[in-house]
């Protein structure tokens, strides 16, 4: 698949249409200053909320009021808590306190926690109680369809270090013979779930904290992901993961970095995000301060400016059918467009 190109224009966000926000996807990344939470609003109006950043009023208070300013509703009808890392799964017990939440998945509870990550383990079990499913490689959320337009699915694919099979016939990925490993994993980033969305013709893969040695196993010894349109950078751009034979395999359009000031892009990925000659458009909630300007992506594409703290997010909006999508930068009033692949 061939993508159309991107045609950009930067113009002050002024809203669009009800038609466009009921029935198209929307997705939001939330600054929780280098944790995890990533919002969608389906085009059946249900929301889905990836991970809830750290524990504490902040990263909920953040979260809701993107929730209710920007998506227009009041309840997270699907929370994945990704893994079991302080900073993705912490704020889930403040969050409930909060706004109602409906069905939560996990990847099953780990063994054993880092002492300081897994301090909050208890505060988890106790707020989500036994109504929790475990997200195994191959499942789909149970969505409610927009009665126009095409289905939109979100597959899980893969959890706790397991990946949905190769279909029948999959072809062997010649990149995977440039591939070169890095020390195993043993922090729970291993256990990362692997989400994929599709609406349409519309491709976006979110894989959390997944690290460079498992990245492979998604893209060899076949491509289990396919290509996709929009990929959040994993682990928040840490050069820990980012293998770029994942990244050259999927051949995204666009990169996002759920990052912090201090937390990614790491040079070792922003090397392999500008070196991608698929990606057109690279995105940051934060500047990184540990980078230099040839390290970071042009300012108009990063929600917050350098060294500030304005918890300011970036937004994604597919149009129905899944054809075009848009990428936002609100506190720029930057709008970039662009055409899916196909």
């Amino acid at each position: 698949m061939k993508s159309w190109g991107i045609f950009v224009m930067i113009v002050w966000f002024l809203g669009t249409s009800p038609s466009f926000a009921q029935s198209g996807l929307e997705v939001f990344w939330v600054d929780v200053e280098g944790g995890g939470a990533t919002l969608a609003v389906t085009p059946a109006g249900e929301t889905i909320l990836i991970d809830t950043g750290f524990p504490g009023p902040r990263d909920a208070e953040h979260i809701i009021e993107i929730l209710k300013n920007e998506a227009g509703k009041d309840r997270i009808d699907h929370l994945i808590v990704s893994h079991f890392d302080l900073d993705h799964y912490g704020g889930t017990a403040d969050l409930l306190e909060r706004v109602p939440i409906g069905q939560i998945y996990d990847p099953g509870y780990p063994d054993d926690l880092h002492p300081v990550w897994g301090k909050g383990l208890e505060r988890y079990r106790e707020a989500v109680g036994e109504d929790r499913i475990v997200l195994r490689p191959g499942d789909r959320l149970p969505l409610k369809q927009h009665p126009e337009g095409p289905e939109l699915s979100v597959r899980c694919l893969g959890a706790a270090q397991r990946f949905i099979p190769a279909r029948e016939g999959c072809p062997s990925n010649p990149l995977c013979s440039e591939s070169v490993s890095k020390a195993t994993d043993t922090s729970q980033n291993a256990n990362s779930t692997v989400i994929l969305f599709e609406y349409g013709s519309f491709d976006f893969l979110d894989a959390a904290d997944l690290t460079w040695n498992l990245e492979k196993e998604l893209v060899c010894p076949c491509n289990l992901v396919g290509k996709v349109d929009v990929y959040q950078a994993d682990h928040h751009g840490l050069d820990q993961s980012n293998h770029p034979v994942l990244v050259r395999s999927i051949e995204p359009t666009v990169a996002v970095c759920n990052n912090g000031p201090r937390k990614g892009p790491g040079p070792e990925t922003f090397k392999t995000l500008t070196g991608t000659g698929s990606i057109q458009a690279i995105y940051q909630i934060h500047w990184n301060l540990d980078n230099a300007e040839g390290g970071n992506t042009n300012p108009r594409r990063i929600a917050n400016p350098k060294g500030e703290m304005n918890y300011d997010f970036l937004a994604l909006r597919v149009a129905p059918g899944g054809e075009t999508y848009e990428m936002r930068v609100p506190s720029k009033g930057t709008v970039d467009n662009f055409r899916t692949k196909n």
